[in-house]
C-alpha cells in the first residue's frame, strides 16, 4: 500500500513538474476501491435467481411468464429471457417490443453488440455481466446500464439496471453528516470515510477531505491511494485544479460549491460533477453528486 502510494506521488510529481498540458485526472487517476454490491444490484441478483429458478424447472417455454407474471418485475427491474442463437423470447419490460425477433445485430447508443457479448460469454463461462449504454425511460435519454445474466440450456435469462444517481439533497445530506463526525471524533471519521461497507460510501456518492495547511489528502471514499498526496495537484478532464479552487473559497468563507469534470466510479465515465465542500477544523471536507 505505501509503495503504492509512493508511485502515485512520483507521477504526481513528475506530471506536475511537465506542466499544465498534462491531465492529471485523464492520466492517472487511480482506479476506484472495490465496493461491495449496491442495495440495486442485490435486487438485481435476486430477481434474476429467482427467473433462473423457473426456467431451470419450466424449460424455454416457461419464459413466457416473464411478460405477464408480477413475480418477475420488481419495480424498475423486471427479467427477460432470449436464446442463443439471437431470438428475443420475453420480457417484463420495455424490450418486450423485441419479443419474436433476433437481437444479436442490435447495438446501444454507443455502437456496442451488448446482445452478442452476452452470448459469447455465456458459452464460455455459463453467467456474468455486461455494461453498455441505453435508453432510459426515465429520463428519456442514454444512459450506462449494467445486466446480469445466467444461460439455462439454450436460454440466457438477464436482469439489468441503470447506475444509480445520488440527488443533491442526498450530497447535501451525506456532507452534513461527515462534517459531524470529523468534528466529533476526526481520526474515527477519516477512517470511516474509506469503509467500502460504512455509511459514507453509497454508489456514486463518496467523502473526500484534505488538509487546509498543507494540500494533502487525508481521505477519499472512490480512491484511497491518493491518502497523502498533494490534492493541488489533481485536475479534471479540462485541466482545471478543482482542489485549489475549493481551498481559495475556503479563504474567504467556510463553505461553497463547485462543479466540474470527474470520474464516477458508478458508471467508469467521465461526468459533470456538483461537489459541496465545507471547512471543518482546517479540514476541507466535500461530497459530490454527478449531474445527469
Amino acid at each position: 500500500m505505501f509503495a503504492t502510494r509512493r508511485v502515485i506521488a512520483a507521477l504526481l510529481a513528475c506530471l506536475f513538474v511537465l506542466g499544465p498540458g498534462f491531465v492529471l485526472a485523464q492520466a492517472v487517476e487511480p482506479p476506484s476501491a472495490p465496493r461491495p454490491p449496491t442495495q440495486l444490484e442485490k435486487r438485481a441478483s435476486a430477481l434474476l435467481e429467482r427467473a433462473v429458478k423457473h426456467i431451470e424447472a419450466t424449460g424455454e417455454a416457461g419464459s413466457a411468464a416473464f411478460s405477464r407474471e408480477a413475480d418477475f418485475v420488481d419495480r424498475d427491474l423486471y427479467a427477460y429471457a432470449f436464446r442463443t442463437d439471437g431470438e428475443f423470447l420475453a420480457s417484463g419490460g420495455y424490450s418486450a417490443a423485441l419479443i419474436g425477433t433476433n437481437v444479436l445485430g442490435f447495438k446501444d447508443t454507443e455502437g456496442k453488440a451488448f446482445f452478442r457479448e452476452m452470448v459469447a460469454i455465456a458459452l464460455e463461462q455459463g453467467m456474468g455481466r455486461v455494461e453498455y449504454h441505453w435508453f432510459n425511460p426515465a429520463d428519456s435519454r442514454g444512459e450506462p446500464k449494467v445486466t446480469l445474466f445466467r444461460k439455462v440450456g439454450n436460454v440466457i435469462v438477464a436482469v439489468g439496471y441503470y447506475s444509480p444517481r445520488a440527488t443533491p439533497i442526498q450530497a447535501k445530506a451525506m456532507l452534513k453528516a461527515a462534517a459531524k463526525a470529523l468534528d466529533d471524533d476526526p481520526a474515527t471519521a477519516l477512517a470511516d470515510f474509506q469503509r467500502i461497507d460504512g455509511r459514507f460510501i453509497r454508489d456514486d456518492l463518496y467523502v473526500f477531505a484534505v488538509d487546509i495547511a498543507s494540500g494533502k489528502f487525508l481521505a477519499h471514499g472512490a480512491s484511497p491511494v491518493l491518502v497523502g498526496t498533494d490534492a493541488h495537484l489533481l485536475q479534471d478532464a479540462h485541466g482545471r485544479r478543482v482542489v485549489t479552487e475549493m481551498l481559495d473559497v475556503l479563504r474567504k468563507k467556510d463553505n461553497g460549491e463547485l462543479k466540474y469534470q470527474w470520474m464516477n466510479p458508478a458508471s467508469g465515465r467521465q461526468e459533470s460533477k456538483h461537489t459541496y465542500f465545507r471547512e471543518v477544523d482546517g479540514k476541507l471536507v466535500g461530497v459530490g453528486y454527478y449531474i445527469r
